[in-house]
């Protein structure tokens, strides 16, 4: 029966702290505008956003620059377009898998790989050049090369 009392203050000090005003409370609460103010103000000017070619992902503002798990699902997605024979969205997802890890070497190959069977020549040269200069002692360096060496002849030949 001792609790009892305690009990009592307990919801006595409560019931007397919700119904005090909260001076702080109050003045968070915005002062209402009149309608005339209202009228009066301008309408504030959305900046002007700048027209770029990138793709949607890289204009994105949520997506953050530097993002390695985003680069290794880009990367993967981007082998999946590449077996399912869309080579345009392959050549996009390795664009972006190249800006959200610059300095992984992975998607440029692949990157190179997709220009290439695009028929974008150059592109493919410096992609492939790209990934030679990231990945020095690479596996495959010597096939890669190769294909360089032949991309070059070729964009040399059409000059012609």
């Amino acid at each position: 029966m001792k609790c009892r009392p305690l009990l009592h203050w307990m919801l006595a000090t409560a019931g007397i702290i919700l119904l005090l005003p909260d001076s702080r409370l109050r003045a968070q609460e915005p002062a209402p505008e009149s309608s005339s103010k209202a009228a009066e103000a301008p309408t504030p000017k959305k900046p002007e956003k700048k027209q770029k070619s990138d793709t949607a992902t890289q204009n994105a503002s949520d997506q953050p620059v530097w993002d390695p798990l985003r680069a290794e699902k880009d990367l993967e997605v981007g082998q999946y377009y590449m077996r399912k024979g869309d080579v345009d969205a392959a050549i996009d997802r390795f664009q972006d898998a190249t800006a959200a890890k610059p300095g992984y070497a992975i998607p440029f190959r692949y990157l190179g790989e997709a220009q290439e069977k695009k028929g974008l020549k150059k592109q493919a040269i410096a992609s492939y050049s790209r990934y030679l200069d990231l990945y020095p002692h690479a596996e495959d360096g010597d096939k890669i090369r190769k294909k360089i060496d032949k991309l070059r002849a070729e964009v040399a030949r059409k000059k012609k």
